[in-house]
């Protein structure tokens, strides 16, 4: 190969780059030429390299409509209200212009918060993250998780670090409250995710309280599938002329366009009946479930698990711990076949990929709610179904829909692929004490749930066949809805009540209205007039007895119960009125409060003398008067004068019953010694007299001892003297002495009566005349 074959290789030249200030000052100068028409792709906005790089790689090249109209009016610096469909892309809507803004901006790390993301639950906050950590993953910018549930000193010591925090309401104002390193000074962007619902009653306090710590100078966006209007609302944000985008707002459906919506009217009873056997025959496709409450989810997806319908069952719910929503949530995005029971957590925002049913079990708390719920299927440009369950009471919430453009058609109930699995429920519920009671919780979750919605038209608590519906479920018993019985006694209590009220409480939703309104009417003449504690009132639902007879031409009243309340019997007030024609059990609770109010003491004895007079155990109450009047005072803390006062009192009462003991105890000493000599003497007596005077056994008496002496005589009063002696000495005196001081005497008169008893001796008779003429001399000598 010769020199000149061989081609001349030059050296690399390093392109010089553009400064990244003058990228941004291109970028800015495009966004006011930026034609909503045309562009119809990502690239043709006015887009950061690492935007575009990061929408490129997740697959995201063509905009929305929403993306389309909302992205440049962001970019251009406006405020915006964005109402579009459910699955129509708006969360990209909103990240993108967060990104761009602070890559325009050059933030860093340094600068701190630079915008702020609420949204009304922690698994929509998730996942806006995973969507904004995939598309900005080649900026320099951090971002940060705030949501209840997870470590919150870990999150302390990292929040000045973030510069994007997507959060919900109460845990960031945890740490706007607790955190001295939280400071947003310095935040350029507020966005809300379904504004209506962090705006709504149930956030309003929250969000005040954040929206006084925002700075005024700020970008504002807002984002739902149903957005609010109101100024009160608008008003509280501080915006600046905001640009309402509603991009499917003149369209022929407030819903989907691939969406097929449907509703069903079906009895309280077999709602269980007919999800089983829908589950059982959509076993390869993916369902989700919504009902009001925990509970209801909680028992469902227990009892569903235990009877096995052949496909993978999933719940969410808010009681269950952040970590444990999180894996089942990404665990349904995963399966292709499953059944997720969900409460309405999970109706707004989250996107589960191919979803082919939403079931909405419970009626839905209004049109918007109805929406949210919904959209979980037919997101995007696919495809989905919606079933809505009601009851016949629950029908006028179809008129709503319709006058929100919702298109939705009623089907019915095939009756011969019902599946009633209440012989299943009522076998697992008699073995498994832990499920009946998560039933029976549920039951009343239930009812609570549809007793507190507002809207009273659709939503009667008083038309719900409660005793079919706990056996549905599975419980033998219904069990007690006590929230109810405590606001009918407080509606009861009150003097005076409105229509409206006796109207909820009095009248039964069933049928014969006009006969109804009649003994309503009655019952609040009496109610409105009476203003004692006594009236005379027969109701319906309490008795159920009373109705005219139209057999006869006369109205006549018949008793149909013989437990009736008559009129002659004034009921006060304070008595507890009867909900049903069944008698009230008695609980252990309420007999506990019916001993509380008596102030009866348990496990109290009390003993009765002979005269019926009770007997006072001084060991265990106080016997001085003074210290009975001081147990009674009210006043709290100690008296100690008081208390040295009657220690002292009691302490004599001590004193008494001290030497009462000690008496009894000589006196037992003296029985035994007493029956022990009486022993010897018999025995003595049976060897020594013979049948001069036989055994006590065979005569049953002892022997006869009138002949003997009078020891008074012979010694005098000394006995009674001693016995005094030793009765005052005896608190003072040790117990030894005592003892022989009482022992010594009896011991000489025992010597003397064996003496006699033995042989009637006349050594020991002259023995005692000589000690008797002793004692006589002795006292002569005294005397003179």
């Amino acid at each position: 190969m010769t020199m000149a074959n061989k081609k001349k290789v030059k050296a690399y030249v390093k392109k010089k780059r553009t400064p990244e200030s003058k990228i941004i000052e291109g970028l800015r100068s495009k966004y006011n030429t930026i034609d909503v028409t045309k562009a119809t792709k990502f690239n043709d906005l006015p887009l950061s390299r690492p935007t575009l790089k990061g929408l490129a790689e997740n697959d995201y090249v063509e905009m929305t409509d929403i993306q389309r109209q909302s992205i440049g009016l962001a970019l251009q610096g406006n405020d915006i209200l964005g109402a579009a469909k459910t699955g129509s892309g708006k969360t990209l809507a909103f990240l993108i212009p967060v990104l761009e803004i602070l890559y325009c901006k050059q933030w860093t790390r340094l600068d701190g918060l630079g915008a702020l993301i609420i949204t009304p639950t922690r698994e929509l906050a998730y996942q806006i993250y995973e969507t904004l950590r995939k598309v900005g993953h080649y900026h320099d910018i951090s971002a940060g998780l705030i949501i209840g549930g997870k470590d919150l000193k870990f999150e302390k010591k990292r929040m000045d670090q973030c510069n994007v925090v997507i959060c919900t309401p109460g845990r960031l104002l945890q740490h706007m409250d607790e955190n001295p390193l939280f400071n947003c000074v310095n935040m350029q962007i507020l966005v809300l995710d379904e504004a209506d619902r962090c705006l709504d009653m149930g956030f309003e306090k929250t969000m005040n309280s954040i929206i006084e710590n925002l700075p005024l100078e700020r970008k504002t966006l807002l984002f739902s599938a149903t957005q609010t209007k109101s100024v009160k609302d608008l008003a509280r944000l501080s915006l600046k002329d905001p640009l309402y985008v509603s991009v499917h707002e003149h369209s022929a459906h407030s819903t989907p366009e691939n969406l097929q919506q449907s509703y069903v009217v079906c009895s309280l009873e077999d709602k269980l009946a007919m999800l089983w056997s829908f589950i059982r025959n959509h076993t390869k496709q993916k369902i989700i479930v919504f009902f009001s409450s925990c509970k209801q989810v909680k028992y469902v997806y227990e009892a569903f698990c235990r009877l096995r319908p052949g496909v993978s069952l999933l719940a969410l719910y808010g009681t269950l711990h952040q970590l444990r929503r999180i894996s089942i949530y990404e665990s349904f995005c995963k399966k292709q076949h499953a059944v997720l029971f969900a409460t309405d957590i999970a109706a707004r925002g989250l996107d589960f990929p191919a979803v082919n049913w939403v079931i909405q079990m419970d009626c839905p708390e209004d049109v918007n709610a109805y929406i949210h719920r919904a959209g979980r299927t037919a997101r995007f440009k696919s495809g989905g179904e919606s079933l809505l369950v009601l009851l016949p009471s629950e029908e006028a919430i179809i008129e709503r829909l319709q006058q929100r453009k919702i298109p939705i058609n009623m089907i019915k109930i095939n009756p011969n692929k019902l599946q009633s699995p209440h012989r299943k429920l009522e076998a697992l519920l008699a073995r498994d004490v832990a499920l009946k009671e998560t039933a029976q919780r549920a039951f009343v979750s239930y009812v609570k749930s549809v007793f507190l919605m507002k809207d009273k038209e659709i939503f009667n608590v008083h038309a719900l066949n409660t005793d079919a519906y706990a056996k549905s479920l599975g419980l033998a018993i219904p069990p007690r809805i006590r929230f109810l019985q405590r606001m009918q006694k407080k509606m009861s209590n009150n003097n005076v009540k409105t229509e409206k009220e006796i109207d909820q409480i009095s009248t039964d939703s069933a049928d014969n209205s006009e006969q109804e309104d009649s003994e309503d009417n009655s019952d609040k003449n009496e109610i409105l007039d009476n203003k004692n504690n006594e009236r005379r009132i027969v109701k319906k639902e309490n008795t159920a007895a009373l109705q005219f007879d139209d057999s006869d031409d006369e109205d006549i009243l018949t008793i149909k119960r013989k437990n009736i309340d008559i009129d002659d019997i004034p009921v006060t007030e304070n008595e507890d009125k009867k909900t049903s024609t069944k008698k009230k059990s008695v609980t252990k609770v309420a007999l506990a409060k019916k001993i509380l109010k008596k102030k009866i003491i348990p496990n109290k004895k009390i003993i009765f003398d002979d005269e019926g007079q009770e007997l006072v155990d001084p060991t265990k109450t106080k016997m001085s008067e003074l210290a009975r009047q001081y147990e009674n005072e009210v006043d709290s803390g100690i008296n100690i004068e008081m208390a040295k006062q009657i220690l002292r009192e009691e302490d004599q009462y001590d004193k008494q019953r001290f030497r009462e003991k000690i008496k009894e105890r000589h006196r037992e000493e003296k029985r035994k010694l007493k029956v022990a000599q009486k022993g010897e003497t018999n025995d003595k007596g049976d060897e020594d007299a013979g049948d001069d005077y036989g055994s006590e056994s065979e005569a049953g008496e002892g022997p006869d001892i009138s002949w003997l002496p009078d020891p008074d005589k012979i010694y005098g009063k000394q006995q009674d003297q001693d016995e005094e002696i030793s009765t005052a000495n005896e608190s003072e005196e040790d117990e030894e002495s005592e003892e022989e001081s009482i022992v010594h005497r009896p011991s000489k008169r025992k010597l003397i009566t064996q003496e006699e008893y033995k042989g009637k001796k006349k050594q020991k008779v002259s023995y005692v005349d000589d000690l008797q003429a002793d004692e006589e001399l002795a006292l002569q000598l005294i005397q003179s």
